[in-house]
């Protein structure tokens, strides 16, 4: 059976107050009551471009505006980095933590240390299985997949594509969100497949969302299937451009549809060239701010509110949740992101894609 989230709405305040904790070494440090730092660890750079320049911009501008220090860095994909970065946070006097897990054995891990030493946890964007953070700020997953399955429905149906064979680039299996992309892609493409009128091709998870080894993947995947692919369900933007890396190099590019997610500036370019169908807008200062709103709350000891809950599927504990709505992007409405000011035109219509971009009225 999949693993899935479960949430519901409610309405929930919680008070929380002062904090004191200690390090390993047994040192007391105050915390909470607006004294030590919030700290924020984020996962990677490298498998979608958010982690190394949009989240950390936008994180320290709302820690910034609250007058709120914060330590914001990356561990660079690697769990060791994570759990060294997690224990210099904690033992330098942070009373928050804003977690985006690498996996769940080392966001655990984390999350127990912070929780002996009195330090608050938030999981953000990803949710740490059976790790009992505070809190959880995130978007509503299952449906970014179904959003990816609806798409690619409606991109084989414009291109004409009879009982298309569809193959599959999920995210990374230690990354919770990876299986609920899949969980809502399913709920749309299944049907398709149990009625006879699509075809389920090879279907893959990608190590670390790793994009050489998804080119790597979709490579083994084309020519194990003597090029019978149809349609690609890539679980993001990185994921789409190495399937579409391949499908440039078997002349291939703009006739078999690609989703992605992130609406990432390659995502966006590729969209607007005719090479990817489709992306899922995710409005990451929402998620930034939501985020914020909740650390700053706690590290000045104030009440602090999520208006939801979420099952873990591991632990059957709820946490206390925000879930943001996500976004359908085509090429009718790339421009959307850019007027959202997430990407500058200038940036996306660069070059070559330039054209593109005039043609669509951006």
């Amino acid at each position: 059976m999949r693993s899935k989230l479960v949430a519901g709405v409610t309405a929930g305040l919680l008070t929380l107050g002062g904090l004191a904790g200690c390090t390993d070494d047994d040192t007391p440090v105050a915390r909470g009551n607006g004294t030590g730092k919030v700290g924020v660890i984020l996962p990677d750079t490298t498998t979608s471009q958010r982690w190394g320049s949009d989240d950390p911009k936008l994180l320290k501008a709302a820690f910034d505006k609250a007058a709120v220090p914060v330590d914001i860095r990356n561990a660079d994909g690697k769990a060791e980095n994570f759990t060294r970065i997690a224990d210099e946070m904690i033992a330098g006097g942070a009373s928050v933590l804003l977690l985006a897990n690498l996996d769940a054995d080392s966001g655990r891990a984390v999350i127990a240390k912070a929780k002996r030493a009195g330090v608050k946890t938030i999981d953000y964007d990803r949710l740490t299985l059976n790790g009992g953070a505070d809190y959880y700020v995130s978007f509503d997953n299952e449906e970014v997949g179904r959003m990816q399955g609806r798409g690619l429905v409606k991109c084989l149906k414009n291109k004409g594509v009879a009982n298309p064979r569809i193959a599959y680039l999920n995210g990374a299996t230690t990354d919770n969100n990876a299986t609920l992309f899949k969980a809502g892609s399913d709920e749309v493409l299944q049907p398709k497949y149990d009625d006879g009128s699509f075809l389920k091709g090879p279907d893959q998870s990608v190590p670390r969302w790793n994009n050489d080894d998804g080119r790597f993947i979709f490579d083994q995947m084309w020519q194990q299937t003597g090029g019978a692919i149809d349609g690609v369900l890539a679980a993001n933007d990185g994921l789409g451009n190495a399937a579409i890396t391949i499908l440039k190099r078997v002349g291939k590019n703009g006739k078999i549809p690609v989703t992605g997610q992130d609406a990432e500036t390659q995502g966006l370019q590729n969209i607007l060239a005719g090479d990817q169908c489709m992306t899922v807008y995710k409005p990451i200062k929402k998620e930034a701010d939501a985020a914020a709103k909740l650390a700053i709350s706690l590290y000045k000891g104030q009440p602090a509110t999520a208006g939801a809950r979420v099952k873990d599927p591991e632990s059957g504990a709820y946490v206390d949740s925000v879930l943001l709505r996500p976004t359908e992007i085509f090429k009718k409405n790339v421009g959307d992101v850019i007027d959202d000011g997430f990407v500058a035109r200038k940036t996306v219509c660069t070059g070559a894609f330039a054209k593109f971009c005039t043609r669509n009225g951006i």
